[in-house]
């Protein structure tokens, strides 16, 4: 990178005018264009079937793996690898969040996650043969840099969008990941469905999808490196390049960002409702593939097919949703979602093995209130967030998006672990949906956004 462009992406800009503000809205889309590759193809297609199955084929008799001595069965492997993927980013993001607020310098940060993910993603390729560890080891890394990452991506949305117009922008940054996803999603299944016209192995086209999510990852991050800017921060939050913006400034400054969300209830209880019916979410999203291998009998195309099918509509529903929002409140919106996935888990439970038709209609229920129920919910807390406390607010908001969403793949491995049982894991998932559908039900979300010091919007 030239002296010129590391230059750009850390210098502070003017304040932009009306097209600039578009230009930040367009560029800050494609981090989601960018990243969420790595979501769809590696997390909820490839990485769990393949990973299992090369633990599976390292297991004992018993059918247990041993990483660092400890017995854990070869199927539960993929969920405990993504809770302790999570458990990593919760370390991080704090640091990260109240660094990027106290120096003002967003895009370096959000570059050097970026990028270690990417990487990581990118070595996917060498994943073959008994090297299990070295699976659960990149995804681990590839998994805590995407959530870091998106504290510092989030944090832009308040800056760039104004309250009246975030349910919108936030939607279409999910449409455009669910764009990207379905799009690479298609090339997969081509390479992966001909592989032997390729000249390919089975895992070897395998290895070459995964990898690829990671070279789209890093290719389409240089979009928002370039369009997005720094901000000035306040007189009192320090200047860009002080020493009071490293790493243990940054715990300090978390503390201090404790401390001022239990002055704001309101949005803590929000945050908390989220935490629960996101977990469930996330689940889903990043156990869905196992479950359809594993338990439904499913091969791979179909699999691919079916995430193809969510991620085209969650574009739709996304939109959709958001039109919605418009009409009925963001709130209204996302609780009819988590009623929506309550009953998608049941029909889950009870679907039949071997029925590709009805996965197909179950996965179209899913990306319908997939992408709505997660852009709502981001735009949504950007309402709660203070002005100027951005990224520390948003390090809390994505620790409960992804960093704090390693208690529902904890569940689901311990119930498989338990019982051998894929469907009575998927089941207890519900509660997650329930209690976090209470618990948004209660959070009066107007005042949240008034004791915020924000203009409420006419509808929320």
């Amino acid at each position: 990178m030239s002296a010129e462009a590391t230059d750009t992406l850390d210098r502070p800009e003017r304040p932009p005018g009306a097209a600039d503000r578009k230009r930040e809205q367009h560029g800050w889309y494609f981090y989601d264009f960018a990243c969420s590759v790595y979501s769809t193809s590696v997390l909820t297609v490839f990485l769990g079937p393949y990973l299992t199955s090369i633990a599976k084929s390292a297991a004992d008799a018993d059918g247990f793996v041993h990483p660092l001595g400890v017995p854990v069965r070869a199927g539960s492997l993929f969920a405990y690898a993504v809770s302790a993927s999570v458990i990593f980013a919760v370390i991080l993001m704090p640091i990260v969040g109240a660094a990027a607020d106290r120096t003002g310098r967003k895009k370096p940060l959000l570059a050097a996650a970026a990028y270690t993910g990417a990487a990581a993603t990118a070595g996917m390729f060498f994943l073959d043969g008994h090297r299990y560890l070295l699976g659960a080891v990149l995804l681990i890394v590839a998994n805590a840099s995407l959530s870091v990452s998106m504290v510092l991506y989030n944090a832009y949305l308040p800056q760039i969008a104004g309250p009246e117009e975030r349910d919108q922008v936030s939607s279409r940054g999910w449409a455009f990941g669910y764009t990207s996803g379905a799009g690479v999603l298609v090339l997969n299944l081509i390479l992966y469905s001909g592989h032997d016209g390729f000249g390919l192995s089975e895992s070897t086209a395998v290895r070459i999808c995964l990898a690829s999510a990671g070279v789209w990852w890093g290719a389409f991050t240089l979009v928002p490196l370039r369009r997005l800017r720094d901000r000035e921060v306040a007189a009192d939050g320090g200047r860009p390049g002080a020493t009071e913006g490293r790493v243990g400034a940054g715990w300090r400054q978390l503390i201090s960002t404790l401390r001022d969300m239990r002055a704001r209830p309101l949005t803590l209880a929000f945050l908390l409702a989220y935490l629960i019916y996101n977990d469930g979410v996330q689940t889903v999203i990043s156990q869905a593939s196992i479950y359809g291998s594993e338990e439904l009998g499913l091969d791979q195309d179909t699999l691919i097919v079916a995430v193809l099918l969510v991620q085209v509509l969650a574009v739709a529903g996304a939109l959709g949703m958001g039109r919605l929002a418009r009409m009925y409140g963001a709130k209204r919106t996302i609780l009819g979602s988590l009623a929506v996935w309550a009953v998608i888990l049941g029909v889950g439970y009870f679907l039949p093995a071997r029925q590709p038709v009805l996965f197909f209609v179950l996965a179209g229920a899913i990306g319908t209130v997939l992408g709505g129920s997660q852009a709502l919910s981001r735009s949504l807390f950007s309402h709660m967030v203070p002005s100027g406390k951005e990224a520390e607010y948003f390090s809390a908001y994505e620790m409960s998006d992804r960093g704090l969403s390693w208690l529902g793949p904890l569940v689901f491995g311990l119930a498989y672990q338990l019982t051998g049982s894929y469907r009575d894991a998927i089941i207890s998932l519900v509660v997650f949906f329930a209690v976090g559908f209470v618990l948004l039900a209660r959070v009066p979300v107007r005042a949240a956004v008034a004791a915020a010091g924000n203009p409420v919007p006419a509808r929320i």
